[in-house]
């Protein structure tokens, strides 16, 4: 937002800003070609906190601040969090740990201010969203009054406002309502367990990576074992084909022997461990599919929440505009009121003027 240029930064640094690229979802795209300043907003006049970058003129970070974020360091000098509203995924890169470890603590301040603010800010809608008090007995509506259809409480929760005079009972909340209050509770849980898969999946390939390396090495070995295994075969033939055996070939062949067995037993035991390795991988190969899921799932979930604000914010323009009709209408019958009082006035006028001329020609 423009506005906030003009506002003083409550914090600042200065990081090198990246953002994932659109297209593969995994590799970082710079936007800035070197470090530039990255600062903490109060927007007072939304009562949010928001997170402004500029290069140049050009604004390469505007992230409002919710209380569902998390800000993640994925290294010494890197950290990152997701925007839901922008649709992206902001990278900073420091010079030092410190100013990403203070950059985090700014970062979990603001967020449970934000969350501080957002709760006060429901609470002053709910008060002023409440149902009016009946009017007292004896008091006539107008027939002419329109009715107001009940509609959505503004904070997102499952209450109704009834906006019909003298109702005696609350309609029950909509599905869209329902799935609308709950959608940001399930964003964050989805959030949540994919922060989760991602630390998993980034441990997981660390291991496989290191299995992987691991697994070509056994591989030569085992294939130097078995060389090795073939040649004393053949020389226990050898040996064996030998007619004169002395104690020293009996010795031989006996090391020999021995020899063949713990390069079996070793041959196994590498067996045995990439066994492990391939269900490892097979592991992994779940849990990312199950990573996979979630994240289309949040995808979802982030859908139905956006057409779910959407359609309340038409309902909001449907209320305003009926309560514009509703303040016309009053205006008109103030207008009315008027012009039968001066009419009134006028009669009594007339009434007082005809007594006197009855009075005088009696």
């Amino acid at each position: 937002m423009a506005y906030c240029l003009y506002l003083q930064p409550i914090y600042s640094t200065r990081a090198h800003v990246f953002q994932i690229d659109p297209n593969t979802k995994k590799n970082w795209l710079p936007t800035s070609k070197h470090a530039v300043t990255v600062s903490y907003f109060y927007d007072s006049t939304r009562n949010v906190y928001r997170i402004i970058s500029l290069d140049g003129t050009k604004a390469i970070i505007n992230s409002t601040i919710s209380p569902n974020m998390t800000f993640t360091k994925t290294s010494q000098k890197f950290g990152q969090w997701a925007d839901s509203r922008a649709n992206t995924v902001y990278g900073l890169g420091f010079s030092t740990e410190h100013h990403l470890s203070k950059f985090a603590e700014k970062f979990a301040e603001y967020k449970e201010a934000a969350r501080l603010a957002k709760e006060k800010s429901q609470e002053k809608m709910e008060m002023a969203t409440s149902p009016s008090q009946e009017s007292p007995g004896g008091e006539l509506s107008s027939p002419l009054t329109p009715v107001t259809p009940p509609m959505e409480n503004i904070n997102g929760t499952d209450e109704i406002c009834d906006t019909t005079p003298n109702s005696d009972s609350r309609p029950e909340p909509s599905q869209n309502a329902l799935a609308f209050a709950h959608s940001p509770a399930m964003t964050k849980h989805w959030e949540a367990e994919l922060e989760a898969l991602k630390g998993n999946n980034a441990k997981l390939t660390a291991a496989l990576l290191e299995s992987t390396a691991n697994v070509k090495q056994w591989k030569q070995q085992l294939a130097a074992y078995q060389e090795e295994a073939e040649r004393l075969h053949k020389r226990v033939t050898e040996l064996e084909c030998q007619s004169n055996q002395t104690p020293v070939i009996k010795s031989q062949k006996t090391e020999l022997n021995q020899t063949i067995e713990e390069l079996e037993n070793t041959l196994r035991d590498k067996e045995e461990e990439m066994e492990k390795l391939k269900e490892e991988l097979e592991t992994m190969n779940d849990l990312m599919e199950q990573k996979d899921t979630l994240t289309q799932k949040l995808e979802e979930t982030e859908l139905r929440s956006r057409v779910l604000e959407e359609q309340l914010a038409g309902a909001e323009q449907r209320l305003e505009e009926n309560q514009e009709e509703q303040e016309n209408f009053r205006k008109s019958l103030r207008t009315l009121l008027e012009l039968l009082d001066g009419k009134i006035f006028e009669l009594t006028e007339l009434r007082d003027t005809l007594a006197r001329l009855i009075e005088e020609a009696s």
